[in-house]
């Protein structure tokens, strides 16, 4: 890396970079460091009006209907096929294949026997946000900051699509950067003592992407998310010296460290590994005394804790990553991505059976945090400037599976947004009657991409390198319609 006091001849720097200006994130951290004027920046991005992003993953598939999406036409046919409905016409979609692509052909198929809702519904604030009974706090404190897009739609019916929604690639075409990984490669850090790509919780299973849920891929593991976990004594491995070894000890053996790695830094001056180590190491030893601060909640009020749903066993757990991520927002982490429930398969939002009784749980597991969360960003001043997104891999089918579920639902989902410029209080997009198709306002999952990247000032379409062409749908279109 370049330093503010080494004298940078730009067309010499383009030269030896060979490059141009294709690494956003080097130019990020020119911005930073003064070595690079505004206008010599490319491309035109928009204005930024976010700073941060919380990313919420429900892994496994949470049903739309019994979440942001509810539909009373499933209690009014219920038990009847969808041919039996006035709606058979939702099979001959040309939707059903158009945009299906099956890693095992005929696993999930059309269930045609209409599913009734298994909770109740209403309107919630000032703007009558319809969700279900399930998510009751979260409409009651924050449906008014709420944006619900119910219209989103994904080509794998298994759970890779639970790292296609993170990186808007089909499982079958391989591993791809994810979209924290993008951030990060793209904006660089606010702090210099922490994490700029932050996961918390337990991440995807193997079987559905792994670790490749938070990772860079063909980007570098420098903009992998690095795992923390809400323990002030140990948040992340090896991260403290071993016993024994004072702090002025170890303060000594980076300095020393740092000296001989700035004497080879002089030696090979564009050795971009070389600077990537020098920084880790300078970055390793302010987190030292940075992420036990920030996963400590002792200095938080009882009321705060209350609010997030710390004193309660079936919200502890989540309401903590949730506290975490405000905490890390305020201390400028870019991208910090929640994974819930993960249960080393598929996901434990995943309702083949019993429905009613695994979603009624989960929802309560999550619903006080999040709603907390958006609540307490808000009346700090924050909200503005930190976009909160809950997603998850695909929906569930209108038809029965079995006696009480649902199976996997590729053709039409939702997801909600709050914060970072977002409208607050509407709903964007529609499935149809039985919450079958997306039908109005559709979205590919790099359209929620392209928004959070356009609210953080990044012109989506300028996140390439060279040697590594990206199609069009990799880059999405931001959803205008939904900011302000």
């Amino acid at each position: 890396m370049l330093g503010v006091q080494q004298q940078v001849d730009r067309r010499a720097f383009l030269g030896r970079a060979g490059l141009g200006f294709g690494s956003l994130a080097l130019t990020a951290m020119l911005h930073r460091e003064g070595a690079l004027r505004a206008e010599d920046a490319l491309p035109a991005a928009p204005p930024a009006k976010a700073k941060s992003i919380i990313w919420i993953f429900l892994i496994g598939g949470m049903s739309q209907m019994e979440s942001f999406d509810p539909k009373p036409e499933l209690n009014k046919y219920a038990g009847k096929t969808i041919e039996e409905s006035p709606y058979k016409a939702t099979l001959d979609s040309p939707y059903v294949k158009k945009n299906l692509r099956e890693v095992i052909e005929g696993l999930h198929k059309v269930h045609p026997k209409i599913y009734p809702m298994q909770v109740g519904h209403r309107k919630f604030g000032q703007s009558g946000l319809e969700m279900s009974d399930w998510w009751a706090r979260t409409g009651e404190l924050c449906a008014d900051d709420l944006c619900l897009v119910r219209s989103m739609w994904t080509t794998d019916n298994n759970h890779g699509a639970q790292i296609q929604f993170h990186t808007g690639r089909h499982s079958l075409e391989g591993p791809f950067p994810t979209i924290g990984s993008w951030v990060h490669y793209g904006l660089g850090s606010l702090n210099d003592n922490l994490p700029q790509f932050v996961v918390l919780g337990t991440p995807l299973a193997d079987c559905c992407g792994g670790v490749q849920g938070h990772g860079a891929n063909y980007l570098g593991p420098k903009h992998d998310g690095i795992q923390l976990v809400v323990d002030p004594k140990n948040p992340l491995p090896f991260a403290a010296p071993d016993r024994g070894v004072y702090q002025e000890e170890q303060a000594a053996e980076f300095a020393l460290l740092g000296r001989l790695s700035r004497l080879s830094a002089a030696e090979y001056p564009d050795d971009p590994a070389l600077a990537a180590r020098i920084k880790s190491y300078e970055l390793a030893y302010e987190m030292q005394a940075a992420v036990p601060d920030v996963v400590n909640f002792a200095a938080e009020s009882a009321e705060v804790q209350k609010l997030y749903g710390l004193d309660q066993a079936a919200t502890k757990t989540f309401g903590s990553q949730c506290l975490a991520a405000r905490r890390m927002v305020e201390r400028g982490v870019r991208f910090i991505q929640l994974y819930h429930g993960s249960n080393g398969g598929a996901g434990a939002w995943d309702a083949h059976g019993g429905l009613k009784a695994g979603h009624s749980k989960l929802c309560g597991q999550i619903d006080q945090p999040i709603a907390g969360l958006i609540h307490d960003l808000k009346r700090r001043g924050l909200l503005d400037e930190t976009l909160v997104v809950i997603g998850t891999e695909f929906g569930r089918t209108p038809g029965a599976q079995g006696s009480d579920g649902r199976d996997h639902h590729p053709y039409g989902f939702s997801i909600a947004l709050a914060g970072g410029g977002i409208r607050g209080g509407i709903t964007h997009g529609a499935t149809d009657e039985l919450g079958f198709h997306a039908v109005e306002n559709r979205h590919y999952v790099t359209d929620l991409h392209a928004t959070l990247l356009w609210q953080l000032g990044i012109h989506p379409r300028s996140l390439e390198i060279p040697g590594r062409k990206r199609l069009d749908v990799d880059f999405g279109e931001p959803i205008r319609e939904i900011l302000i």
